[in-house]
C-alpha cells in the first residue's frame, strides 16, 4: 500500500472515499467531520438526530455526495464515548473503516486523523496507519482462486488541514508503516503450513529480512550446535525432517556503549507433541508453535528501520516436534548447553528444551535483559483469555514491560514464580525435569 500525506481540507479531496469521525453523544461537530457535515448540508447531523447513527466504536455509515463534493463516498466512523478514547480506539476505526473501504471495492482513500486531539498528531497518526494496515490483512497466498474476493486498498492519503502538522504526520505515518509491516512478516510466517515454513524456509526468510534492513544474521547449523553443546535443543529435533537451526539477528552489531536486549523466540514449526503425541483435533494449529520466533523476526525489522538506539538481538532455534525411531523418548535424560541434566517426562514440554539452550546463549551478548516470547501453553488461554499475554521475571523489568504492553495495547499480565514452583522441577535421576 501507499501511504502518503497532503494538506488541505478533507472536503476538497478528489477520492473514491473520504474517512470521517463522530464521538459518541457528540452535541456538536468539529474539525474535518463539520466541515464535511456542512458541505453535505447537514447529512452527518441528521443521522445523528435521527437516532440512525450514534458514533458507537467502530459504528458505520456510507453516504453519497453525488458531486456536492469531489469524493465519490464519506465513510463516517463512530469513536465511541471520549472518555474511554485511546490510541487503541484509533486503531480499530482506522482498521474498521479500511475494511469497509474494501468491502466497497474502494481501492483509494482519504483520511482524517482519528480524535487527533486527544493525543500528538504523530501518536495519531501512527495509530491511524498501524490500524488500517492490521486491520486490512488477509492470507491468500495459497488460493487460486479470488474472483469474490475485493481488491486491496492501493493508496491511503492522510489529510492535514494545518500545513505545520504535516511533518508529524509523515513521522508517524512512516513508525505505523514499519510497526504494522513487521507484524505482518510475523503473521505470514505464522500462516504459512509446515511443509513450507520449515526450520530452513523461516532461517532464509530471515536472512531476507536481515539484507533488506541492514541486521547481521548467523545461522548455526545443526553441527554447530552439536559441538557447542545444545542438546537440549537437538533431544526435540532427533524425529524432525529437517536438522535444527538457531538464527541469530544483531541490530548494531559491533558498536560499542549501548545497551543490549536480547529477544528469544520459540521456533517449533509443527508441533506434534512427539512420542507424548497430542489429540487430533486443532493438532492442524500446530504449524503456529513457531510464533516466538516469527514475533522476533518482525521485532528486529522494525527495531532496524526505526533505528533503535539499542544493540537488539534476536534468537530464534528451530525445529519440529515429530515422532519418529529416532525421536526423544519420556524418561530420556539429556544435557543442556549450562551443563544440566534434564530428565524429560514428557516430549509434548518442548518448549523449555529448545528455550533453555537459547536462553543459555544469549548470556554470551551479556544483556541487560532477555525476552523470552513463546507459544508456551494453553493454559495461559484459560488463566487470562484472549487479551493479554502471560509474563514472569523480575518485578521492575516486567512492570515496564506492563507498560508497554498497556500503551502498545499488547496487554500483559504477571504469573508469579513462587520458590515453592522449584519443587515441581526436582528429578530422582537428573538435575531437573
Amino acid at each position: 500500500m501507499q501511504i502518503e500525506v497532503v494538506t488541505g481540507a478533507i472536503q476538497a479531496q478528489t477520492s473514491q472515499a473520504i474517512i470521517v469521525s463522530v464521538f459518541k453523544g457528540s452535541e456538536k461537530l468539529g474539525g474535518a467531520t463539520a466541515a464535511v457535515d456542512n458541505a453535505l448540508g447537514g447529512q452527518i447531523r441528521a443521522l445523528i438526530e435521527s437516532g440512525d447513527f450514534r458514533g458507537e466504536r467502530n459504528e458505520i455509515v456510507v453516504l453519497y455526495p453525488r458531486g456536492v463534493i469531489p469524493a465519490q463516498r464519506v465513510i463516517v466512523v463512530g469513536l465511541g464515548k471520549r472518555e474511554k478514547f485511546t490510541l487503541d480506539v484509533i486503531r480499530q476505526v482506522a482498521g474498521s473503516a479500511a475494511k469497509k473501504a474494501r468491502a466497497l471495492g474502494v481501492t483509494q482513500v482519504h483520511t482524517v486523523v482519528h480524535g487527533a486531539g486527544g493525543f500528538t498528531p504523530q501518536q495519531a497518526t501512527e495509530a491511524v496507519v498501524e490500524g488500517t494496515l492490521l486491520g486490512l490483512y488477509r492470507f491468500h497466498e495459497l488460493k487460486t482462486k479470488l474472483e469474490s474476493v475485493r481488491p486491496d486498498i492501493e493508496t491511503l492519503t492522510l489529510v492535514a488541514f494545518d500545513v505545520g502538522r504535516a511533518a508529524a504526520l509523515e513521522a508517524g505515518a512512516r513508525a505505523g508503516e514499519i510497526v504494522a509491516e513487521s507484524t505482518l512478516l510475523a503473521r505470514d510466517l505464522v500462516n504459512w503450513p509446515s511443509n513450507i515454513a520449515t526450520p530452513s524456509y523461516i532461517a532464509e526468510r530471515a536472512q531476507q529480512v536481515a539484507r533488506e534492513v541492514g541486521l547481521r544474521c548467523k545461522i548455526l547449523d545443526k553441527e554447530t550446535l552439536t559441538a557447542l553443546g545444545m542438546h537440549s535443543l537437538l533431544s526435540v529435533n532427533q524425529g524432525g525432517n529437517e536438522p535444527a537451526q538457531l538464527v541469530i539477528l544483531e541490530h548494531n552489531a559491533g558498536r560499542d556503549g549501548l545497551p543490549t536486549v536480547v529477544l528469544v523466540g520459540k521456533g517449533i514449526t509443527f508441533d506434534t507433541g512427539g512420542i507424548s503425541l497430542k489429540p487430533s483435533a486443532n493438532m492442524h494449529r500446530m504449524k503456529g508453535d513457531m510464533g516466538g520466533a516469527a514475533a522476533v523476526i518482525g521485532a528486529l525489522r522494525a527495531v532496524a528501520l526505526l533505528d533503535v538506539p539499542l544493540h537488539v538481538v534476536g534468537l530464534a532455534p528451530l525445529t519440529e516436534n515429530m515422532p519418529d525411531a529416532q525421536a526423544t523418548k519420556p524418561g530420556d535424560v539429556v544435557r543442556s548447553l549450562k551443563g544440566l541434566t534434564i530428565e524429560i517426562l514428557n516430549t509434548d514440554a518442548e518448549g523449555r528444551l529448545i528455550l533453555a539452550d537459547a536462553l543459555t546463549y544469549a548470556g554470551e551478548f551479556a544483556p541487560e535483559a532477555i525476552f523470552d516470547i513463546a507459544t508456551l501453553t494453553g493454559g495461559r488461554v484459560v488463566a487470562l483469555g484472549d487479551h493479554a499475554a502471560a509474563v514472569m521475571g523480575d518485578d521492575a523489568l516486567v512492570a515496564r514491560l506492563r507498560a508497554a504492553g498497556d500503551a502498545t495495547f499488547e496487554r500483559v499480565w504477571p504469573l508469579p514464580l513462587f520458590d515453592e514452583y522449584a519443587e515441581q522441577l526436582k528429578s530422582d535421576v537428573a538435575d531437573t525435569s
